[in-house]
């Protein structure tokens, strides 16, 4: 073979699998996942901006209003990611991250079609099972097309998808319902009001956007990481009946006597946690989700390590890895909840126009988390050249530096501090993304990378998003003030520095013996 011949076919193949050297393609390939990241985000902020509207029509609570944008898309985006997560690591992630997209896409223009409260969050929560396959394939093929050293610059390139996905979706919404109230004040085609055109307005271009993620090339694994015969599928349904009762008893019921009662004493508890909270705060739904979905992970995590032991032990088995997704988890939480709040409160406490806020809130978002993820990216890449732990600095100071722009920004009265601070908050936040999305991949071996990204996304969904929007509404509802619900989030601040110092301080060690504690767990 000839030397031209050679390089032809290293062309072809990941960047990390011929050295530093990053190929044209690598950037298209990460070029066309960010796009697919903004349209993520667009299908899954813009009930934001849509919020006061939808409360009205529907005659919802605030409490109502956080589940439909936390638990309601957060519980099945997490458990979804799961057995969607262990099939991006053994079959076509190109062709599944194409099926998810043309899933979430038409069930967020469904949304545009809900008459209720039930329909509404039935529609959510089919928009959280599509785009459970979005993160998991994109960091696994991210990690194949992109070396070691430049990988938490890319997945930050990446994760600004996230950023500038929920500012677009403020200012498309916004105007979108406007325009249609305009035009049509008693509902247009179908009865259909100016929130519900917003959502098949941005929901069905996510169809032709699938057409396009085809095209895309998969790239070659490495022999090790190929299928052991079963096909990818029948594992998928296997991995997908560990998480739903009654099949987790049954998982359970293989793995010996004592697993069983453990499986039943732990859904004993969680029904238990969640009648009380149902008592407490008068929210079904919420509770039964959350406590549906850390059952299903308690069952799910079981059973992984009787099936694959060293994947288990690289993961749970890490308290590197837990502390810093459950860490990295609560920056989410305030940030998740900011990204759906700040909006209803502008327009409800503020008084600001929908039109000026959306504009504003939405340039906002876009350029303080694109920056921010950018920044933190490149920062917690060079922090990683002078320290092993380095990247937990950067997770660190996301979760402290937004702590006076919360206070000062959602304490005055003055529209332009206000939006100052929104930006400061957000542009602090986002320095974290990067840094924990390449910890917890540079923690496992390759072939776990997507199980890694779904356990990492267990922690920003069931911890951040499932929690963060309903507890900002929830506290908002039974102290009658937002502005004392949005505060309470700096309280999450302390517990999330103390996981992030115990990952810094067991890092070095848990990435130093990936290999031997692989293949001590088998």
């Amino acid at each position: 073979m000839t030397e031209t011949t050679d390089a032809a076919a290293q062309a072809d193949l990941p960047a990390a699998a011929v050295g530093d050297k990053v190929p044209a393609y690598s950037w298209y390939v990460l070029f066309t996942l960010v796009v697919v990241y903004i349209l993520n985000f667009i299908d899954r902020q813009i009930l934001s901006i849509l919020a006061v509207d939808i409360k009205r029509d529907l005659g919802l609570t605030d409490g109502q209003l956080g589940f439909l944008g936390g638990a309601a898309f957060a519980v099945f985006y997490a458990l979804f990611g799961v057995p969607l997560g262990r099939l991006a690591d053994r079959w076509h992630r190109v062709r599944l991250l194409t099926i998810g997209l043309a899933l979430w896409s038409a069930m967020t223009a469904a949304s545009g079609l809900a008459r209720n409260y039930l329909t509404l969050s039935l529609a959510r929560m089919g928009v959280g099972v599509g785009e459970a396959t979005a993160s998991p394939t994109a960091y696994s093929l991210i990690s194949d097309y992109f070396p070691a050293k430049k990988r938490a610059t890319a997945l930050a390139i990446y994760s600004s998808g996230l950023y500038l996905g929920g500012g677009v979706s403020l200012l498309i919404g916004a105007k979108i319902s406007l325009v249609w109230d305009t035009a049509y004040p008693g509902g247009g085609i179908g009865g259909l009001v100016g929130w519900q055109a917003a959502f098949l307005a941005v929901g069905l271009p996510g169809i032709l956007m699938a057409i396009w993620v085809a095209t895309l090339r998969e790239p070659e694994r490495p022999p090790e990481e190929h299928s052991t015969g079963r096909h990818p599928l029948r594992d998928f349904f296997v991995d997908l009946s560990m998480l739903l009762p009654p099949f987790t008893l049954v998982h359970a019921a293989r793995r010996g006597m004592k697993a069983l009662v453990a499986n039943i004493a732990f859904a004993a508890a969680m029904v238990a946690a969640a009648i009380l909270m149902i008592g407490i705060t008068g929210n079904t739904p919420q509770w039964s989700a959350m406590a549906f979905g850390y059952y299903a992970v308690f069952s799910w995590a079981g059973t992984l390590k009787q099936h694959d032991p060293a994947t288990f032990r690289l993961i749970w088995g890490t308290p590197a890895f837990i502390c810093t997704a459950l860490g990295y988890g609560l920056v989410s939480l305030g940030a998740y909840a900011l990204a759906f709040w700040a909006a209803p409160y502008a327009e409800i406490v503020l008084k600001l126009p929908k039109e000026e806020l959306a504009f504003i809130l939405g340039a906002n978002g876009a350029a303080s988390g694109f920056l921010g993820v950018i920044l933190g990216g490149r920062l917690s890449d060079a922090l990683r050249q002078r320290h092993p732990s380095g990247r937990i600095l950067m997770i660190m100071f996301g979760i402290l530096a937004p702590i006076i722009p919360i206070w000062v920004g959602f304490t005055t009265e003055d529209a332009t501090v206000f939006y100052v601070m929104n930006f400061l908050a957000g542009l602090f936040a986002a320095t974290a993304l990067g840094a924990a999305a390449a910890t917890t991949q540079d923690l496992v071996l390759p072939r776990m990378r997507g199980t890694a990204t779904a356990s990492f996304f267990l922690a920003t969904t069931l911890v951040g998003l499932a929690v963060g929007p309903y507890m900002v509404g929830q506290i908002s509802e039974l102290t009658g003030s937002m502005r004392i619900g949005v505060l309470s989030l700096i309280a999450v601040a302390p517990i999330s520095l103390g996981l992030l110092i115990w990952a810094y301080r067991a890092l070095p060690e848990a990435e130093a013996t990936i290999e031997e504690r692989a293949r001590a767990a088998g």
